[in-house]
């Protein structure tokens, strides 16, 4: 893994928060899970070789600086462009060591991932949220390993994706499924989507938060073609028929899916909109500062 400058980490999330979220953070760049859809190869982002993982130069001393300077908490995301568990992230630790820094200056945490290693992370997480919101989504686009496979290659199957979750919602942590991309013509039929509503309600899970379809830009859409062609020959015909030069190619069974999905997650108890999801990941807190007023 090689070594990059960084002047700055957190950066002011601008228009309405995901998850709540305040600052991101990216303590690494680029990313060898080898997903076949992945939007953050597009070359409006500048991350060249985004195959090879590169960790920011004294990472941890700065976030802790811009830590310090904050006049205010909120979240932190991580996850927005590189899967902060990344395998190196194993032996760097780079990712518990923002953890840890969060939870000792009382900050939030939302991490977005498609690894199982988060479920190391449990206990750390669940520490953060006896003062903050600390959140953990867990992108799971096919509800079975066969298929996810092939469309996520150098990551943990669907299965174990599955069981993390468990473990996160075991230990006390606010955690869900990250149903995103839905790539049309591979994943968009109601089997898949409902699957991955009832293993998420069997893990407990927090949330189910998806969009029907994918984004195509740049870089990112002659590498998703050529994936497509090895693996899944034809299929790429079909988006070029189907969507030509779009940016976001919806499912042309968008509607009826996200019908399906909102029914049976309201069917499970499973907030699916991101102002549902918001406001459960936040209400503990706001029931804390109510009973702390009302004693006043």
């Amino acid at each position: 893994m090689q070594e990059v400058e960084a002047k700055t980490l957190m950066i002011p999330c601008a228009g309405e928060p995901w998850f709540g979220i305040r600052w991101t953070v990216n303590l690494y760049r680029g990313c060898c899970h080898g997903c076949i859809y992945c939007d953050s190869r597009s070359s409006c982002y500048q991350v060249h070789a985004f195959d090879t993982v590169r960790c920011k130069r004294d990472a941890l001393r700065l976030m802790e600086a811009e830590l310090r300077a904050k006049r205010s908490r909120g979240i932190v995301g991580m996850g927005a462009m590189s899967d902060p568990y990344n395998p190196f992230e194993r032996q760097a630790r780079l990712t518990r060591g923002a953890l840890e820094l969060l939870a000792r200056h009382g900050f939030g945490a939302a991490v977005i991932t498609k690894s199982d290693l988060v479920a190391r992370d449990a206990g750390l997480l669940a520490e953060i949220a006896r003062l903050q919101p600390a959140l953990a989504g867990i992108t799971i686009t096919a509800a079975q390993d066969r298929l996810s496979r092939l469309v996520e290659p150098g990551v943990c199957p669907s299965s174990a994706r599955f069981a993390a979750l468990e473990k996160l919602r075991a230990a006390g942590v606010f955690a869900g499924v990250l149903l995103m991309p839905v790539l049309p013509f591979l994943e968009d039929d109601l089997e898949n989507i409902l699957g991955i509503v009832r293993c998420a309600k069997d893990c407990g899970a927090s949330f189910v938060y998806a969009m029907m379809g994918v984004t195509l830009r740049g870089n990112q859409r002659a590498w998703f073609y050529d994936r497509l062609d090895e693996r899944f020959p034809g299929v790429s015909r079909r988006y070029e028929r189907t969507f030509g030069e779009a940016t976001l190619c919806l499912s042309p069974r968008s509607r009826e899916l996200s019908a399906a999905l909102g029914a049976a997650c309201l069917e499970a108890g499973i907030p699916f909109q991101m102002p549902g999801i918001v406001k459960a990941l936040r209400a503990p807190y706001q029931l804390e500062q109510t009973t702390l007023f009302d004693g006043e």
